[in-house]
């Protein structure tokens, strides 16, 4: 495997690793919104601080995570959005969307990444540089996990729209918004919609 494959590889393990741990500290009580908003503006902190002194620990995790492009100009970009997209659901919507939503970013997000490299075939009319594929294997996980949380109804059309949307390349100011943010708060509005407009 190639190293740059590799590393993606290991982007995706972690970025299910920390939204299943995020997950499970709300629904047992271990973590609230003000201490994840600390946790989250410490992370960004360490961010900016990295770009200009090598920190013990934090260094060595974003040479083993992070990509190339992102480790001068920002370093921990991914998770760091991650705790923010995480953390907008949150506030924003019920418990149970919020953490829906987050399985849909957590596994929907990182499976369609980890197929549609290593096994997709069919290109994505939105976005050529990602595979079909890909987008289907993360619908469906993200459907099943999220049902675990809100109605399979909420759960399908969260992951479906999210999904959609990840595909697209969203741009403001000719700079990619992150996926990281999209996701979660495509797919907890539209559960949102759904269950306030159809099934109240």
């Amino acid at each position: 495997m190639k190293e740059k494959d590799l590393l993606e590889l290991r982007r995706q393990v972690l970025h299910m690793m920390v939204g299943t741990v995020i997950v499970l500290l709300f629904l047992n009580d271990f973590l609230d919104l003000l201490s994840f908003f600390l946790l989250v503006l410490l992370g960004a902190f360490l961010s900016f601080v990295s770009k200009f002194v090598e920190l013990p620990i934090v260094g060595n995790f974003i040479y083993f995570f992070e990509r190339k492009k992102d480790k001068k100009t920002f370093p921990g970009r991914g998770i760091i959005f991650f705790g923010a997209g995480a953390l907008l659901v949150l506030k924003l919507f019920s418990m149970d969307i919020a953490l829906a939503s987050i399985m849909i970013l957590t596994f929907a997000d990182s499976i369609s990444n980890v197929v549609g490299t290593h096994f997709g075939k069919i290109k994505n009319p939105f976005d050529e540089k990602k595979k079909l594929e890909g987008n289907i294997a993360g619908f469906l996980i993200g459907s099943l996990i999220a049902s675990t949380f809100v109605e399979p109804i909420l759960a399908i059309f969260g992951s479906l729209i999210a999904m959609i949307f990840e595909s697209v390349s969203i741009k403001v100011s000719e700079e990619r918004v992150d996926d990281n943010l999209i996701v979660p708060l495509i797919a907890g509005t539209m559960m949102y919609i759904l269950r306030i407009y159809f099934l109240s």
